[in-house]
């Protein structure tokens, strides 16, 4: 049995039984057909995910794997604002003619700021600071910048991550103002997770908790039917990741060097609709 299962399962439980649905109110989100994307949501979820016990990816359902890893090094490595530079079509519904999703994720973290020891981007200001100033409280990113919010064809999501050192092992906090809970919940666990251990391994650290942190968790309307389908699935024992112990720089990860051993997991075969 996962763990991940049974966090999402509990999840997922909570809104639908417990959330406050949005339909009385104007929504942004709209479905394909033009009809308004209604939700129902809980404020303020919190959940821990203990790296060291077991990866936290779900079996109810699949989660691409590869498909997420390649998105994160688009972020976090190539630091790319352009679904030219990624290999998935997630992001074709915010990306303009020239295939650029505005100032947003990848270009935030690849922007320079000046610092006393030199310029650093965000993600090259995170493997300094572990390396040479591992005690530090302020090893964190951001990249909801509000300057640019105007040039970005869709705010982010999952916006700050504060990373910390105890001892030899390295925490994280992934900060994230919204969260379509079927659709995306777990694929952000699976990502950050991964950036978790990338990280450590670069800096000769141990991975250790990955904490979650969701101020709105929400379920689309037309996801109920599908989420009432995945949580009743029979859940299998968490895989293995393995991560390539040879790559001991952040720029020499590639999507190759990780692999999932013994991932079993139930298939859903209808189409999740994604509001935009």
């Amino acid at each position: 049995m996962s763990r991940a299962d049974e966090i999402f399962i509990a999840n997922m439980k909570d809104i639908m039984e417990n959330g406050y649905w949005d339909t009385e109110l104007a929504v942004r989100p709209k479905w394909e057909d033009g009809a308004a994307a209604h939700t129902v949501k809980k404020f303020g979820i919190v959940n821990r995910y203990n790296l060291q016990e077991e990866f936290p990816i779900l079996t109810v359902r699949r989660t691409a794997f590869k498909s997420c890893v390649d998105e994160l090094l688009w972020i976090w490595q190539k630091k790319s604002n352009n679904i030219h530079d990624l290999h998935s079509h997630i992001w074709d519904s915010w990306a303009d003619e020239s295939g650029s999703i505005g100032k947003a994720y990848g270009y935030q973290l690849g922007v320079k700021h000046k610092y006393k020891e030199g310029e650093f981007d965000q993600v090259d200001r995170v493997l300094y600071d572990l390396k040479h100033n591992p005690a530090s409280r302020r090893i964190m990113t951001n990249i909801y910048t509000f300057a640019d919010l105007h040039e970005m064809n869709l705010y982010p999501c999952a916006y700050s991550m504060t990373f910390n050192v105890s001892g030899d092992t390295l925490n994280g906090i992934l900060n994230q103002r919204s969260n379509d809970m079927l659709t995306a919940n777990n694929w952000n666990v699976v990502q950050y997770a991964v950036l978790l251990m990338m990280f450590a391994q670069v800096s000769g650290l141990k991975a250790g908790e990955l904490v979650h942190v969701i101020a709105d968790a929400h379920i689309y309307d037309r996801h109920i039917p599908l989420v009432e389908e995945v949580i009743k699935n029979p859940q299998h024992k968490a895989p293995k990741l393995v991560i390539d112990p040879s790559v001991k720089n952040f720029y020499d990860f590639t999507v190759d060097s990780f692999t999932l051993v013994d991932y079993e997991y139930e298939k859903l075969d209808k189409k999740i609709p994604v509001a935009i």
